[in-house]
């Protein structure tokens, strides 16, 4: 592992040379408004949608899994289940947003991956890491996964139409399929897409690791005038996969999970060149099925979450930008488990945008966050950045705030007799978090990015569960004394401590050879004031490297991404569990088009060296896998 990173740094810097792709690109996610990277003080990574295809993954959280900082824990491959984490915070910690609308599920932050969009549809995803309450509310700990659609994005008078489809298959009976199309013209634009994976999965304790996993979505949008526009779209998505020792430890637990969930989002815009005006709802329903094993009965949830968000845009001057608007969400749960409960959230907010003096840019920000009979918290928050040539020096501090979700104030609370497990809390009260950092990025002309940032967060009353014996339990009226429980729980304080750096490449040789990469370093240090560790902050990754590689020459291309995790060692000896103090590993692509590049065939392999490793303490993943499919591809561009 000592000779591969250096030689996987080195190598991207080989190759660095001249190219016409910017990486300092338009972004909206640290702003709210459109701004250049180096423009908002904050430490952002941008992914464009393409590369889903030309990478060795099959899902979204795996394509994250990769992307410098981002650290994915995955319980099962290929979109079955996995929890995004940023800066080591805990998976409820990161927020997730489809072109404007929250998508964090009010029962658990297990389901935050599950994003209701055919890779087909995405333009990009843009991530920000680090406080982000001030911006967009509760939840925006460790940051922001934002993701863009090409749809809710389009502009009037394009004239584009695309499609694609591809098939694979594979070991274990994997069986892949995913098709898209877009097109725009004049005044009206439309896309859809739909992607499967399904496999009869690798052979677990008593059954196989099987998976079915279908998202499929379509959206429009409408100009009515150069003024005013109109948005919509609908999503589907459904996950049936084998959850053995997802979320226990026991010999016994043979589990599986269905999660399906029905999103809709319309969005109405106004805008003159000064001014915008747009008003986004969103309603989201998700139905959950979890049964431990065959004679138990199964944990029926069903979550909704309704939200509006109100935003308004005035580019007061060249140098002035205020943003100004109000967000409220209604969330809901129906449970055998969890009971029946409902919550509301509002946050009226204002964020300002200005360049002060030449090279210096200030962003301001304040946010109103009110939750329903729980507690109301002012949140504010600064971001600065200095750019002067090649060279940007930006700094950030900011308050963040989240409370319990569903699942962590009720888990196990309506049931009649539980002998062991993890027992939500009612009487949780809200986190609270102060975050600061100091970062620099080094623009070597228009090939290479290197990016270092130090950063600290402060946490008060921060949420997670942990072991907590029978006499301790704040409520014993369904638990015995002989029970093993974990209570989620508030601890007093919890500090983290990190450093990360990355570098992004990319490079245009000719139009048929080209290179592009990324590798990420993060170090991470957390310390609780809680004598006994808590779950989720304890399993986050201490040392953390990913990277990705992307090679094309003329009909060839070949892809690598990877990562090495080092963390706090767990066992489970009655499953014979255990999480290693390290691991690597790798998947690799190949591909080969002709037709004039409509048609292509590829290989992939996936864990190239056959490692036995987990995420999270019992859920193994797979080792190696071999997959094979073709992939048609089409496409007419004229502006």
């Amino acid at each position: 592992m000592k000779q591969i990173l250096p030689a996987l740094l080195i190598f991207t810097c080989y190759f660095a040379q001249s190219q016409e792709i910017e990486l300092d690109p338009i972004t909206v996610t640290a702003t709210l408004s459109q701004k250049r990277s180096s423009e908002t003080g904050r430490n952002i990574t941008i992914i464009k949608g393409e590369n889903f295809k030309n990478l060795p993954v099959h899902s979204l959280d795996e394509l994250l899994r990769y992307v410098p900082g981002v650290e994915i824990q995955a319980r099962g491959p290929m979109g079955s289940q996995s929890d995004i984490v940023l800066r080591g915070g805990t998976y409820q910690q990161v927020l997730v947003i489809l072109d404007g609308m929250r998508l964090n599920d009010p029962n658990t932050g297990h389901f935050n991956s599950y994003i209701p969009i055919a890779p087909a549809e995405i333009d990009r995803i843009e991530i920000l890491k680090g406080a982000s309450s001030a911006l967009y509310g509760a939840d925006a700990v460790g940051g922001v996964i934002y993701v863009f659609t090409k749809t809710f994005t389009a502009k009037q008078d394009q004239d584009i139409a695309t499609a694609s489809a591809g098939i694979s298959a594979g070991q274990y009976g994997y069986m892949n399929a995913d098709a898209g199309m877009f097109y725009s013209k004049k005044n009206f634009s439309v896309s859809g897409g739909v992607i499967t994976n399904n496999a009869g999965g690798v052979q677990q304790r008593g059954i196989k690791g099987y998976f079915h996993n279908t998202t499929a979505s379509v959206s429009a949008k409408y100009y009515f005038s150069p003024k005013w526009d109109i948005a919509y779209r609908y999503a589907y998505d459904n996950r049936d996969f084998a959850a053995q020792n997802f979320y226990t430890t026991y010999s016994f637990d043979t589990a599986n999970e269905k999660v399906s969930s029905h999103w809709q989002q319309l969005s109405l815009g106004f805008h003159t060149q000064k001014q915008k005006l747009k008003l986004d709802a969103g309603f989201k329903r998700v139905n959950d099925n979890y049964q431990f094993a065959p004679a138990s009965a199964a944990n029926a949830n069903i979550s909704k979450l309704f939200q509006g968000l109100l935003q308004y845009e005035n580019e007061i001057n060249a140098k002035t930008t205020l943003i100004a608007g109000f967000n409220y969400q209604q969330k809901i749960i129906r449970s055998n488990d969890r009971g029946d409960h409902d919550l509301f959230l509002a946050s009226p907010f204002i964020s300002l945008s200005s360049q002060p003096a030449r090279n210096l840019y200030v962003h301001p920000s304040l946010q109103w966050v009110t939750f329903k009979n729980i507690s109301s918290e002012l949140v504010p928050q600064l971001d600065i950045s200095y750019k002067n040539k090649g060279i940007q020096l930006r700094g950030s501090v900011g308050k963040t705030i989240r409370d319990a979700d569903f699942t962590e104030r009720y888990n196990n609370y309506n049931k009649s007799l539980v002998k062991s497990g993890s027992i939500g809390n009612p009487d949780l009260k809200a986190e609270r978090s102060v975050s600061y950092e100091a970062g620099a990025d080094l623009f070597v002309k228009t090939y290479l990015k290197l990016s270092a940032t130090f950063f600290q967060r402060f946490h008060q009353r921060l949420i997670d569960y942990s072991t907590t014996p029978y006499d301790e339990m704040p409520r014993k009226e369904n638990l015995i004394p002989t029970g093993t429980y974990a209570l989620a729980k508030n601890i007093a304080s919890v500090n983290t401590t990190g450093f990360e750096t990355d570098a992004q490449y990319t490079h245009h040789f000719t139009e048929l050879h080209r290179l592009s990469g990324s590798l990420g370093l993060l170090w991470l240090d957390s310390k609780s004031s809680d004598s006994i560790p808590s779950f989720y902050i304890s399993s986050h990754a201490r040392f953390l490297t990913n990277f990705s590689l992307i090679y094309q020459y003329k009909d060839i291309s070949f892809s690598i991404n990877g990562l090495y995790k080092r963390r706090k060692t767990q066992t489970a000896s009655s499953i014979n569990a255990a999480i290693t103090p390290d691991y690597f590993v790798m998947n690799a692509k190949a591909e080969y088009s002709f037709l004039q590049r409509s048609l292509s065939v590829f290989a992939e392999l996936d864990n190239v060296f056959n490692r036995k490793y987990s995420d999270l303490l019992g859920a193994v993943m797979p080792g190696s896998w071999f997959i094979g499919g073709i992939k048609f591809q089409w496409a007419k561009k004229q502006q």
